[in-house]
């Protein structure tokens, strides 16, 4: 639409300008060719380029998820939770084992002091120093323990599978910007292209021009077709460096990398047929799926556990000490060198402000949202990857339409340059078929690259290796 902006005003100026030439009966010095609108640009000044770390380095796509999954951050964070939550199961299976703490004691009281306030307790206070070992073993709480541990065991699960989606996405953000880069490079490419092809072309108009072979107005369509394809070589530079920061930042790099990316998958398949098996492979493979069924087994784990608050707790209790300083407030030893006990302690709840009940119904509120989150997440991925398959069929027929458009503009380049050169059409003509030609093989670039991150997209939608 900007060409032909530019063609349209510059076809009013001349337009606008052609009476007033012609009523000029004096003869004309030798025209001289104008100074080009844009002048070309310097090497310095043609790419906008980012200082880069080292020197170019050969990258496959291959290569590229391999170094995104070694140093990405967001992979070591999926692997470091899911370490922690092992840690978690350990903390709760800790329960099991006896509890065993030692104690040194010194007591220093008045005469005949007593505890008056507080809790029930043995009011006396002796003047000692002993010190000893205390033990204590759960026998049972009725099954909450073993839920608990249960519970902490999914969630383990669940952010191993989380782990596994955060590399699966990784990759995935690999390959786009990958083919992106790939992308962007091919459009460089083309865009320079443009630039010789417009540049013999106006150098070959200004020489006919100065032999008055040609007019000013085709002088001046020749110089604004360079001065735009300069433009877009600019543009697609920037772009390409651009692309480039995205790919060192995705590969876990904070500076610039200057990448020779390789294409290694050349040939490109067809996008599968049904997507019926699709639907199947994504429902059996994707981690967040397995990591969601984890999550609603382990909240089922949860509320079982917060259930059996209610039933009581059977602890087993044994001390063992020496106080080989002892004295009460006549100085007489009121108690023996070596002390010893054991016993079973049972706490039964009885009311407590409907704390437990409360905590149990939480729970298993929690547990029926985690059920309809599971559900959801199946919508949400059969749905992505419906959209994901007719996005890749759609692409794979892009790049069969884009070949023929880029095709039909060469034809229809080669013929507007053979009429041109023989005097039957106008400069308009060529620019058009320029214009044309240089879109199609943008697209054409475009669709190859944008079809091989469809399928990448799929890939991920069905967690294909």
């Amino acid at each position: 639409m900007r060409s032909k902006i530019v063609v349209e005003l510059i076809v009013a100026g001349v337009l606008a300008s052609a009476p007033a030439v012609a009523q000029n009966p004096s003869p004309t010095p030798p025209p001289q060719a104008p100074t080009p609108a844009v002048p070309a640009p310097t090497p310095s000044q043609t790419q906008a380029t980012l200082p880069t770390s080292t020197a170019p380095v050969r990258l496959t796509i291959q290569d590229a998820e391999a170094l995104a999954i070694k140093n990405n951050p967001q992979v070591s964070v999926g692997r470091l939770l899911a370490l922690a939550s092992v840690q978690v199961t350990r903390e709760q299976r800790a329960a099991y084992y006896p509890n065993l703490y030692g104690s040194i004691t010194g007591v220093d009281s008045n005469q005949g002091s007593r505890i008056a306030a507080g809790n029930l307790n043995n009011p006396v206070v002796y003047q000692r120093v002993a010190g000893g070992l205390t033990l204590s073993q759960l026998i049972t709480d009725f099954g909450r323990t073993n839920n608990l541990i249960a519970s902490s065991v999914l969630h383990a699960k669940a952010a191993d599978m989380n782990a596994a989606a955060t590399v699966d996405q990784i990759k995935l953000a690999v390959d786009e910007a990958f083919y992106n880069a790939l992308q962007s490079r091919a459009e460089q490419d083309v865009a320079q292209q443009t630039v010789n092809t417009r540049q013999a072309v106006s150098d070959q108009v200004t020489t006919l021009y100065q032999n008055k072979l040609r007019s000013e107005v085709d002088l001046s369509f020749a110089n604004a077709n360079l001065a735009q394809a300069r433009l877009l070589l600019l543009d697609a530079q920037n772009n390409y460096q651009a692309s480039l920061s995205a790919l060192s930042q995705v590969l876990g790099y904070a500076a610039l990398r200057n990448f020779d990316l390789v294409e290694t998958d050349t040939e490109l398949k067809p996008p599968s047929d049904s997507v019926d098996q699709l639907l199947a492979d994504a429902f059996n493979n994707r981690p967040e799926l397995a990591a969601q069924d984890f999550e609603v087994r382990a909240a089922q784990h949860f509320q079982k556990a917060e259930r059996d608050l209610l039933f009581p707790t059977v602890e087993g209790l044994g001390v063992v000490g020496k106080a080989p300083i002892t004295a009460d407030y006549n100085g007489s030893n009121p108690f023996t060198t070596w002390y010893g006990a054991a016993g079973v302690n049972v706490n039964i709840p009885i009311f407590n402000g409907f704390l437990y009940p409360a905590r149990s119904k939480e729970a298993s509120l929690r547990a029926q949202a985690s059920e309809e989150q599971l559900r959801d997440l199946r919508d949400r991925i059969a749905n992505d990857v419906r959209t994901s398959w007719l996005n890749a069929i759609t692409a794979y027929n892009r790049i069969n339409v884009s070949q023929q458009f880029v095709n039909q503009t060469n034809l229809a380049l080669d013929l507007s340059q053979s009429r041109y050169k023989l005097g039957l059409s106008s400069i308009v003509e060529l620019t058009q078929a320029q214009l044309q030609q240089t879109e199609a093989q943008i697209q054409y670039a475009a669709a190859k690259y944008q079809y091989q991150i469809a399928q990448s997209v799929v890939r991920f939608q069905i967690a294909a290796p």
